[in-house]
């Protein structure tokens, strides 16, 4: 009876078995296993993946599972290596294309700041152009967030609507030169055809030079400083005509209610009832409407002439002479330079009249010509500048 106790101390150690044992360390092998999937950022993956595994390591295939899952863990090592690194790839390519964007919006920004120029002188010279699109700062790309005005994150939008803003300043150049040529050419026409010459700028506005030197690869081209310089060329060109326009009489010396009572050439004379030469045009007004300058000039005449009555005369910088006759009150005097529109002289019946109007002459060389040739030009340009 004495010896049962220790054979039940004796036999007390064999009582935990080995499977026992590998019961206690199973758990911690995995979820040491675990963590480490976790710490990869693929448990979801790695869990399907090693499912069967699982399985044999409940069925005592210890050794082969923990080679399994050592094998395993070093592949997704690399996965995660391999994806890392193309991520950082990629993150290297957006920074190049965020700063080729960068690079382009501010070249964009020189090209709106040189074009808005263009348009603010085109519209000093009456070209009304559509407004130029807006362009964000280039800090914003330069900080890795690509914003323009159309508001778009994306870099591929970005980029579309930066070409897109820059087609549209090249748009605006165009149509800046087309409208300036196509005015030009009408104001030349027209004055050309009633006897006026426009002096044009040629080329002395197309100075450049420099030794000849072959191109060199990577060097940006100057479009843009070509078509600007094109641009501008055509709108001096036009400044040019406008100012010999501004001196041709081809604008009417009255507004309001007025009609053309008489016209030039040979008529029956109001007083004798015979054949005779009218060297202007007869516009019938109210008494004391006013008379303004038919063009820009110099009043050279203030007085009285025989069968004219009260007359001023305006000298303009073509040569021609403008006469307005049978004036009732005069509100010019001579050497006072003069506008188009401006107010020379009042409506009158004075000298050889039958009534209240206008007489209105064109005179070249001290020869009168038809002043309807002209009036009926600055109809048509009108019309044409708007």
């Amino acid at each position: 009876m004495r010896n049962q106790p220790s054979f039940a101390r004796s036999g007390s150690a064999p009582s935990v078995s080995p499977a026992a044992r590998c019961a206690g360390i199973r758990p911690a092998l995995f979820y040491t296993m675990f963590a480490g999937l976790l710490v990869a950022n693929a448990l979801t993956a790695t869990g399907f993946l090693l499912a069967p595994d699982i399985s044999r390591l409940y069925n005592g295939q210890t050794e082969q599972v923990i080679e399994a899952y050592e094998d395993r863990i070093a592949q997704l090592r690399v996965e995660v290596d391999r994806l890392h690194s193309r991520s950082f790839a990629q993150a290297g390519d957006i920074n190049l294309q965020l700063q080729e964007l960068s690079q382009q919006q501010e070249v964009l920004v020189e090209q709106h700041q040189l074009v808005q120029v263009l348009v603010d002188k085109a519209g000093e010279l009456g070209i009304d152009t559509a407004a130029l699109p807006s362009v964000a700062p280039s800090d914003d790309l330069a900080e890795g967030r690509p914003t323009v005005s159309s508001g778009n994150d994306n870099i591929d939008a970005t980029a579309q609507a930066l070409d897109q803003m820059m087609g549209e300043t090249q748009t605006a150049m165009t149509a800046i030169s087309e409208a300036a040529t196509a005015r030009t050419n009408g104001i030349v026409s027209e004055l050309s055809g009633i006897g006026i010459a426009v002096d044009l700028p040629a080329g002395d506005m197309d100075g450049m030079g420099g030794p000849l030197l072959p191109p060199q690869d990577g060097q940006p081209d100057q479009p843009l400083v070509d078509d600007a310089n094109a641009v501008m060329t055509a709108l001096i060109r036009y400044k040019a005509a406008r100012d010999t326009l501004n001196g041709a009489p081809v604008h009417m010396p009255l507004s309001g209610q007025f009609r053309q009572s008489s016209g030039f050439g040979n008529r029956t004379d109001p007083f004798s009832g015979g054949r005779a030469f009218h060297a202007g045009l007869d516009f019938a007004a109210p008494n004391g409407s006013l008379v303004s300058a038919a063009a820009d000039g110099v009043v050279t005449f203030v007085g009285t002439m025989s069968g004219y009555g009260n007359v001023v005369e305006v000298t303009h910088a073509s040569g021609l002479v403008t006469r307005y006759g049978h004036l009732s009150g005069f509100l010019s005097t001579v050497g006072q330079a003069v506008r188009t529109g401006t107010p020379i002289a009042k409506v009158g019946s004075t000298g050889r009249s039958t009534g209240p109007h206008l007489h209105f002459e064109v005179r070249r060389n001290n020869a009168a010509i038809d002043p309807s040739n002209f009036l009926k030009a600055g109809k048509r340009l009108l019309a044409l500048l708007g």
